[in-house]
């Protein structure tokens, strides 16, 4: 395959975003310097807005060149620009701009321009892994991530909280992202290739024995395991969960993962087909386990904040599904996560979002403190309870359709066991959700008479999380369409 012919003009298209993240990037710092605190809170509405701009600008302007893979892959085969890429892209530039919205008003964030610009940065880093087509590009973009993500867990020095979760998640995600690059870093040893697309057939040429192939791959696994929270690499996700500062969270739960899935996919299907019967049958398991754990380990929360935590290990273990269905080579499993991931986007932010607003209002993330929310506030209860069942998997909402496509795509790949589990999570999983949307709606309060002030920033982030849900459970053909061309796209 020949990279060595570079259309300028094409490879500028392909990273459009990411050049105008980071133009942004630095007009946001340099208004942060120039503006007098008063002024600084709408550097949250302005990045939010900036951000929702490259993404239609993105979509408008910058579509994925059409034909096979070398006319897909720029940069001297750094970067692979197809429909997976956009939607992806598309979905880390809404995450982020949502989490914007609802950081406007948060004490100590609201109004500090390096907060929206580490935001950005991560956003640059998760763009960049969606696309990435080298190991070089891979690790590079996915530490960029996680370094931004590091320090946003952190970002409130004074509070303990916040310091234990930045710290615990830096000695986690170096320890993973070591052991990840020594997988890389062997797969080059062993091929002399960094592009992932090269990388097969020196992988399958007869020189290299199975078993260093297969340690490589675990090790890369271990990576990506950490990344998207699976089973057993789950455990840091609740204290870092609880302890960072919500707005992060939710970006936290959300951006990052969304991308690792986009790569995980791509990776694990140009890199180790030839081994496919192992990497299957290792996520399938793995899947399971992540899913079961999850739920169980959610019943037993009080805090609202890790219970959406374990919710989060669960979501990953339902959309592993998914990339186990990969291995029926029609495209319906590709299709399938890259629906519930934009689902999920949606869900959590909206969630996250409300939890923002209540635990402001109590002074406590307890879930037996958001009592008496629909009378405190209707509109806030309401916004609660799109994302729970969406979570839950009830119509109309979009993650009744989202399981429907994972679960659909895990029989057609003759995974009906797995299937059935992941159907039998989503039951117990329907008992934590609607035991939030109980409290908000049946207990009483003492302080149901105090309204809750929603400011307009985040009634338009709940407005759109909300609508977004809705509309991809009324309306699903059209995107989970979209999702099944990236997914057909990506297996040749």
């Amino acid at each position: 395959m020949d990279f060595q012919t570079v259309d300028w003009a094409a490879s500028l298209l392909a990273i459009l975003p990411e050049i105008l993240l980071t133009i942004l990037a630095v007009v946001v710092l340099a208004l942060d310097a120039i503006w007098p605190e008063s002024r600084r809170r709408k550097l949250g509405v302005i990045t939010a807005l900036a951000l929702f701009g490259i993404a239609l600008i993105m979509l408008i302007f910058s579509a994925p060149p059409e034909g096979e893979l070398a006319d897909q892959l720029l940069l001297g085969g750094m970067i692979r620009y197809d429909i997976l890429t956009q939607i992806f892209r598309t979905m880390v530039l809404i995450a982020s701009a949502l989490t914007c919205l609802i950081s406007v008003d948060f004490a100590r964030l609201g109004r500090r321009g390096e907060y929206y610009a580490l935001i950005i940065i991560a956003t640059i880093g998760a763009s960049l892994m969606s696309a990435s087509a080298d190991l070089i590009m891979a690790f590079v973009a996915l530490e960029t991530t996680s370094i931004s993500l590091y320090m946003l867990a952190g970002f409130l020095r004074g509070d303990e909280r916040s310091a234990e979760s930045g710290l615990k998640y830096f000695l986690f995600g170096a320890f993973a992202s070591a052991i990840m690059l020594y997988g890389l870093s062997l797969l080059y040893g062993f091929t002399g290739q960094t592009n992932i697309y090269l990388l097969a057939e020196g992988l399958t040429s007869g020189r290299i024995g199975d078993l260093p192939v297969l340690v490589a791959m675990i090790m890369i696994a271990v990576g990506f395991g950490f990344k998207v929270s699976v089973v057993p690499f789950h455990f840091w996700t609740p204290d870092v969960y609880e302890g960072a500062p919500t707005p992060i969270t939710a970006y936290i739960s959300v951006a990052s993962k969304a991308a690792s899935f986009a790569l995980l996919m791509r990776f694990f299907m140009a890199v180790f087909p030839s081994y496919d019967a192992v990497w299957v049958q290792m996520l399938a398991v793995s899947s399971a386990l992540t899913m079961t754990l999850g739920n169980v380990l959610a019943l037993a929360q009080k805090n609202i904040k890790r219970m959406l935590a374990y919710s989060s290990i669960a979501q990953a273990g339902y959309a592993l599904m998914g990339v186990v269905a990969i291995s029926a080579q029609n495209g319906a499993g590709m299709a399938a996560v890259t629906f519930y991931m934009f689902m999920y986007t949606l869900t959590n932010l909206g969630a996250f979002g409300v939890v923002v607003l209540t635990s402001r209002a109590t002074g406590s993330e307890a879930i037996a403190d958001m009592a008496g929310l629909s009378r405190r506030s209707p509109a806030l209860a309401l916004a609660m309870t799109v994302p729970l069942l969406s979570l839950g998997g009830i119509p109309p909402a979009a993650g009744f359709f989202g399981k429907f496509f994972l679960f659909n795509a895990a029989v057609d790949a003759n995974f009906v066991w797995l299937a059935l589990v992941g159907v039998i999570n989503a039951i117990v999983a329907l008992y934590y959700y609607l035991m939030v949307v109980k409290v908000m709606y049946v207990d009483r309060s003492a302080d149901e008479e105090k309204p809750i002030a929603i400011s307009a920033s985040y009634r338009w982030a709940l407005a759109l999380s909300a609508f977004g849900i809705l509309f991809l459970g009324v309306i699903a053909s059209p995107v989970y369409n979209w999702a099944l061309e990236a997914g057909r796209g990506l297996l040749f």
